[in-house]
């Protein structure tokens, strides 16, 4: 039958009884460390911070991992870190600025030392 399909004995026996290969036995052991490392993070490492985490565990065992299987591997299980963006001033556009009375009438001439102080007080404060 073999010859018929045009295949060999050892290809038909592989298909009639598949085995896992020994990189799927590897990266089913590497998405499980990898999940317990990213639970034990709290979600907020990615791909680096795993890759140094796993590299340390794997090191007595003399393994290691490139940091594009360990992205590959956390695509695949589709999990990624949480980001929070960076807090920025609230804009100007939204709030009103009011304006304050000009006391120095533009007048900025002095005859000495600490007779008038100026201050740019411009930002607002939101609660």
């Amino acid at each position: 039958m073999c010859r018929i399909l045009g295949v060999s004995r050892a290809q038909y026996y592989r298909y009639r009884s598949p085995k896992p290969s020994k990189r799927r036995a590897e990266d089913a052991d590497l998405k499980q460390r990898i999940l317990r490392i990213f639970a034990e993070f709290k979600q907020r490492y990615g791909v680096m911070k795993i890759h140094h985490e796993l590299n340390l565990e794997l090191q007595p065992l003399q393994r290691r991992c490139s940091p594009r299987r360990i992205s590959r591997l956390m695509k695949e299980l589709d999990i990624h870190s949480v980001t929070v963006n960076k807090w920025k001033a609230a804009s100007a556009s939204k709030t009103k600025v009011e304006q304050r009375p000009n006391l120095l009438k533009q007048d900025f001439s002095t005859t000495g030392l600490n007779q008038k102080w100026t201050a740019d007080m411009t930002y607002t404060l939101v609660a």
